[in-house]
């Protein structure tokens, strides 16, 4: 399957020019045969708006407003499947005397320009709860043909609701094994933390803590026993909009038989299409299993793929290796109830209330080695653009990045040998994340992060 992600800087309330920044990502690429082409969150509104009276005249109506005449234009052009997000205005029915209603939605048209999902984001972030209602369908979960079983989230589902929920109710994980998916579409307006200086410093480099979280939170997809691969595409945006900056590394992975691989990403400021086919073999893999005959690998070092990428694929363009240091200490954390466990009991006790254990053969747990690092960096403070809804939530910064690994190491991803747009980045390896196979297994706790 041949999947693009449009990663561009859309700015809030410019719509005309974010249209043309997206035309534009798209006629530089000049892609063929997709089958599905992911856009941002919001794509054409831009995100960070104070208000309802803020963002009231960028609201469209449900499945008719300019994402969704462009979305279906696109797919006609390019004979694919097309997901974009866009602000929704709901109108009233006329036998219910109430006013309109507002969520932050995603429309998936088929090739024919037709509607086949019209999707309400579940978990709002605060920036979402100063006009937005939550979706009261639940997430997104349906047959698209081209696709088959598909599963769609919006950017905050993937984190515990409202930041109360326990870390391992993995809400969304969880949805996408209740319903079989084997597609995961995820849009985004994913922020960072860190000053907006900073992090564009290295603009082709993808942030390599922001992927981790996001395949952090899909940890029961990594656990499971799948006879197929689930493949999940975060397609975000980057660029800034005021205080707000935003991570790009729009990236599609491939989960199956407890490993993660990576068969495309993008850079954090790279404004880009990311075009990866999923029937070629994967740049690399963010975790692993090693066969149970070999040695494990050295110290710091991820599977290496011999294979060269193939045509049509973005691998991250940094032909020096990076060691980039840690991301500082956060000033401000969420609500403690969010806090992962921190013993390995509670983690395996929280695995075993969902997921039954598996009578199958026995595999290797999945390794990663993890190197250490001496550098850090000074925490960087950010501004909140709204402030947290729910009580003891006030000192919540808004926008907020994933912090998912220690301090004292940052992931490593090895490079295919012959890459023909350039070289990769190196980043180091995330955390592991072990199968759980019973309440002996050890399971890693995760730090807890605020993003939306």
């Amino acid at each position: 399957m041949r999947i693009g992600c449009v990663q561009f800087a859309p700015q809030v309330g410019d719509v005309d020019n974010n249209l043309n920044r997206a035309d534009a990502v798209l006629s530089r690429a000049n892609p063929e045969e997709l089958d599905l082409l992911v856009l941002p969150e919001m794509a054409f509104s831009g995100y960070n708006f104070k208000s309802l009276e803020h963002i009231a005249p960028y609201l469209e109506p449900s499945g008719s407003g300019i994402t969704a005449l462009w979305a279906r234009t696109t797919a006609l052009k390019y004979n694919c499947i097309v997901a974009a997000g866009y602000p929704e205005k709901v109108d009233p029915s006329p036998k219910w005397p109430t006013g309109p209603e507002y969520y932050n939605s995603a429309i998936i048209v088929n090739r024919d320009g037709e509607t086949v999902a019209n999707y309400r984001k579940s978990f709002l972030y605060y920036t979402d709860e100063t006009w937005a209602l939550e979706g009261d369908t639940g997430f997104f979960e349906g047959y698209i043909p081209g696709l088959g079983h598909t599963s769609m989230g919006i950017c905050m589902d993937l984190n515990p609701h409202k930041f109360q929920a326990p870390w391992h109710a993995f809400e969304f994980a969880f949805h996408v094994l209740e319903y079989s998916s084997n597609f995961v579409i995820v849009s985004m307006a994913w922020m960072t933390r860190e000053d907006s200086r900073m992090f564009s410093r290295m603009p082709n480099e993808p942030d390599m803590e922001t992927l981790t979280y996001w395949v952090t939170r899909l940890e029961p997809l990594i656990r499971a026993e799948n006879d197929e691969e689930i493949i999940v595409v975060f397609c975000n945006r980057t660029g800034t909009e005021d205080e707000a900056v935003y991570a790009g590394t729009s990236a599609v992975v491939g989960i199956h038989d407890g490993e993660v691989k990576v068969y495309g990403l993008l850079g954090r400021g790279e404004k880009e299409l990311l075009v990866v086919d999923t029937d070629n073999p994967p740049y690399a893999k963010l975790l692993y299993r090693p066969d149970a005959d070999s040695s494990e690998p050295a110290q710091g070092e991820l599977q290496k793929m011999s294979q060269s990428p193939a045509p049509g694929q973005k691998p991250p363009s940094n032909s020096q290796e990076t060691q980039s240091s840690p991301k500082g200490e956060h000033s401000k954390e969420p609500l403690s109830s969010t806090k992962p466990p921190t013993s390995q009991a509670a983690i395996g006790n929280a695995m075993n209330n969902t997921t039954a254990t598996s009578s199958k053969r026995t595999r290797p747990s999945p390794q990663i080695q993890i190197p250490q690092h001496p550098q850090r960096r000074e925490p960087v403070s950010a501004t909140s653009a709204t402030s947290a809804k729910s009580t003891g939530s006030h000192d919540i910064p808004t926008p907020t990045a994933p912090s998912p690994t220690p301090q004292a190491v940052r992931p490593k991803l090895i490079i295919p040998q012959s890459p023909p747009f350039g070289s990769w980045a190196e980043a180091n390896s995330p955390q592991p994340m072990s199968r759980m196979r019973g309440p002996q297994q050890k399971a890693l706790p995760i730090p807890t992060v605020v993003c939306p």
